[in-house]
């Protein structure tokens, strides 16, 4: 196989404790005892920088961002060394660096800076003696020499620029999951994992709430080509790919589906059919940080008035009736409906751009169960629809059998019961994050 050059990353729960700690550099020590060149990054210990983040509030709440992120930094400092003992005493030569340390160059948007450069040239150097790199996620350092911090999902993103920067052949991405799966395995019991997802599948099912991955750090990957593997630290399986559309050898139509419960269906009724009203409702809410999803607009039956329908956040629902029911009187519509008890099923599969059909197998696979649908949203590789809540496990199981997606175990090995190999791979999440299936230990192996 020959030296590869690998970044590993252990988010919180992978460093949660010092016997979690231990155990992650038995996983960096089995890469050196293959030969390969190692760089680890890691995030703080799983709560650290939640306890930080509340210290900075209690002390001040409007605290100066700058120091913010001299505080909130700390949590990968205290793992970072850790890591390089715990490497150390097992007898792998490590050392630690800060973001400040390699650097790892941002903007000056401090608790949110954007990554501009990563100068890891001297990681590199250490790799011709041996040395594994253990770097600090989530920390950079701006122009004017201020330690920065990257915001939500930032050691991911860490990870990915140093894996762009030192060219690495991959970057493991280690959490408590075992991989990525074609739907929810605690809702449908015959969802299975993909040994490969696109990097555009992937940014889909982030956007959909997916947690394993950040949107920005699959993009970060997508741009610099960096392949991406999400493994689990605590089970010694192999992962999924999250790989270039080039490398799946034959992409199937349909390759997940998605699920968001964190809907809240708004519907202003009779509003007035004029140019312009939709800039006047969506403007106040844009103002209020209110994010609107999928859209429907009735067709307007007399030329005068019409019903529109859009989707909010759960938790943004009585902020968004409040900016409504404020603004009646402007906008002129009759009333405001907001419905809290619905959910957003997704199918994804880049091999919907070149396949007719997937949008009405879905529908008809809902009508057959008798599900009505409420709304319904597109882009390129995904389908959305909005329905009630009540009907998600029945959608989720219609929809994975509809697509060809279920797996059938039987005789002691693994059969699928589509009629050729399923190289593609999606991701399920919502906004309790991506599940690995506890009963799949009890599956006959393949």
């Amino acid at each position: 196989a020959g030296r590869a050059r690998i970044v590993q990353k252990f988010g919180g729960t992978s460093v949660a404790a010092i016997d979690r700690i231990k155990a992650a550099a038995q996983l960096v020590e089995r890469a050196v005892a293959a030969g390969d060149e190692v760089a680890v990054v890691v995030s703080a210990m799983s709560g650290t920088t939640n306890q930080l983040v509340d210290w900075t509030r209690d002390v001040s709440p409007m605290h100066d961002a700058r120091e913010y992120d001299v505080v909130v930094s700390a949590g990968e400092q205290i793992t970072v060394g850790l890591m390089a003992m715990a490497l150390q005493s097992i007898g792998v030569d490590a050392r630690s660096w800060l973001g400040w340390q390699i650097p790892m160059e941002t903007d000056e948007m401090h608790g949110r800076a954007r990554i501009q450069d990563v100068k890891a040239d001297e990681i590199v150097k250490r790799f011709a003696h041996g040395q594994v790199a253990v770097m600090a996620g989530f920390q950079g350092i701006a122009a004017d020499n201020r330690i920065t911090t990257l915001g939500r999902g930032g050691s991911d993103t860490s990870a990915v620029a140093l894996a762009a920067a030192i060219k690495a052949d991959r970057c493991d991405i280690y959490t408590d999951v075992d991989g990525i799966y074609t739907s929810d395995p605690r809702i449908v019991t015959r969802a299975r994992k993909r040994d490969r997802i696109t990097y555009e599948e992937m940014l889909e099912m982030a956007s959909l709430g997916a947690k394993v991955l950040q949107t920005r750090s699959v993009e970060l990957a997508m741009n610099h080509r960096v392949r991406l593997q999400v493994r689990s630290s605590f089970k010694d399986v192999p992962g999924t790919l999250v790989v270039d559309e080039e490398e799946i050898v034959e992409q199937e139509i349909v390759s997940g589906i998605a699920h968001s419960g964190n809907e809240a269906k708004i519907t202003l009724v009779r509003v007035p059919d004029n140019p312009g009203i939709a800039a006047s409702i969506f403007g106040p809410l844009s103002e209020a940080s209110i994010n609107v999803d999928m859209i429907v607009q009735n067709v307007s039956e007399d030329g005068r008035a019409t019903d529109l329908t859009f989707t909010v956040p759960k938790d943004d629902l009585a902020r968004t009736m409040e900016v409504l029911e404020g603004a009646q009187e402007t906008l002129g519509f009759e009333r405001v409906i907001g419905d809290p008890d619905v959910v957003k099923i997704s199918v994804v599969g880049v091999g919907m751009r070149s396949h007719a059909g997937v949008a009405m197998r879905m529908f008809q696979a809902l009508a057959d169960k008798g599900i009505n649908i409420q709304v319904i949203s597109t882009s390129e590789i995904k389908i959305s629809v909005l329905v009630s809540d009540a009907y998600t496990e029945l959608a989720l199981r219609s929809l994975h059998t509809a697509y060809g997606l279920d797996a059938v175990y039987g005789r002691g090995r693994t059969e699928w019961t589509s009629s050729r190999p399923q190289r593609s791979s999606t991701v399920y999440g919502h906004a309790a994050g991506i599940f690995s299936a506890p009963s799949m230990q009890s599956w006959p192996a393949p």
